[in-house]
């Protein structure tokens, strides 16, 4: 696999997650108007009320992914306590997740090619009974995105079921650069996550950080800028 990316020298996949209002609301217009596709994972009932808007957005080419159906996370965060993975098994996150593709497909006609693990948590169990899931993502879809990573990906290494994947929440310009710089010269697949779009807070990525990151990105000719369903697509052909 000599040239993984085809005539570029690297790739980059932008990602959100949740599918929160902020996104159709404030980012969806940064996106188009650059011309960049996005991956954004969803939960079936976060989409459910604004069903037409986010057909319209995957209509675009922009990727809907698996974002799970209840989002379960360790019981070390207060939210997931009821739905902790430590009390989950194997057979339920994969119940989980598969009614989460069902919603979805119904939703859109179409069942997603990708996954986001919530929380970038991929265990279920504790202590000597606890198990990875990532060999159910392997095969249920072409990629699994995992999250709060601190690199890109190697082409020629990655574990396409387990992407490595940087926060871009709370980073400024010269910060998403530096990544993309870093990701050009190594020849490697960055993707980043993030969550609301608009006004700098938490889990927010920022307007005024996205818009020229995005003007940027278009202006970088030789960097495949694409959702991660299609980047994972062209490296499992490579491979």
């Amino acid at each position: 696999m000599e040239r993984p990316f085809g005539d570029f020298q690297a790739a980059v996949s932008l990602s959100f997650d949740d599918g929160r209002p902020s996104q159709l609301d404030n980012g969806l217009a940064l996106l188009d108007s650059a011309g960049v596709r996005a991956t954004f994972y969803v939960l079936p009932d976060a989409v459910a009320e604004r069903a037409e808007q986010w057909r319209a957005l995957r209509d675009s080419r922009h990727e809907i992914g698996n974002h799970s159906l209840t989002h379960p996370c360790s019981g070390n965060f207060g939210f997931s306590r009821k739905n902790a993975l430590e009390n989950h098994s194997l057979e339920s996150v994969a119940a989980d997740i598969e009614q989460a593709s069902e919603q979805l497909q119904g939703l859109f006609g179409a069942a997603p090619s990708t996954f986001a693990y919530p929380c970038g948590q991929s265990f279920v169990g504790r202590g000597r009974s606890r198990a990875s899931y990532v060999p159910l993502v392997a095969e249920r879809f072409l990629a699994g995105r995992g999250y709060g990573s601190e690199t890109a990906n190697d082409p020629l290494r990655c574990d396409l079921a387990h992407l490595e994947a940087v926060v871009m929440d709370g980073l400024d310009l010269q910060a998403l650069g530096a990544l993309l710089e870093a990701a050009r010269a190594e020849g490697s697949w960055l993707v980043l996550a993030g969550h609301d779009i608009g006004d700098p807070g938490y889990q927010h990525v920022a307007t005024a950080a996205l818009d020229p990151f995005l003007a940027l990105l278009t202006r970088t000719d030789d960097v495949l800028v694409a959702p991660v369903g299609e980047v994972a697509a062209l490296l499992t052909a490579a491979r």
